[in-house]
């Protein structure tokens, strides 16, 4: 019996590496698929540049993309985002 279960432990950590392995090439593979990130900072920068809400909107769908990726922390994330939500024009 002790066989047994040995083997069935190999069997399970063997698929465990090969799904880990399948993963990382999978984010390996998005990684170099990515155009480059938006740079916020430089967008939104004090020069009093009026932004339209679609670009807006397109800054807000790539900051969650950048948190989704875990490349921003919450924080700056909640930061970024009501800083881009507070200059959205209102008519």
């Amino acid at each position: 019996m002790a066989q047994r279960s040995s083997f069935g432990k190999l069997q399970r950590d063997r698929a465990k590496k090969a799904k880990q392995d399948a993963k990382r090439e999978r984010k390996q593979e998005r990684l170099e698929a990515e155009p480059e990130e938006v740079e916020f900072d430089a967008l939104l920068g004090d020069d009093g540049k009026e932004l339209s809400a679609a670009d807006l909107l397109q800054l807000v769908e790539a900051l969650h993309k950048q948190y989704d990726d875990k490349l921003i922390d919450l924080d700056t994330f909640e930061e970024k985002k009501a800083d881009l939500m507070a200059r959205l024009p209102i008519d």
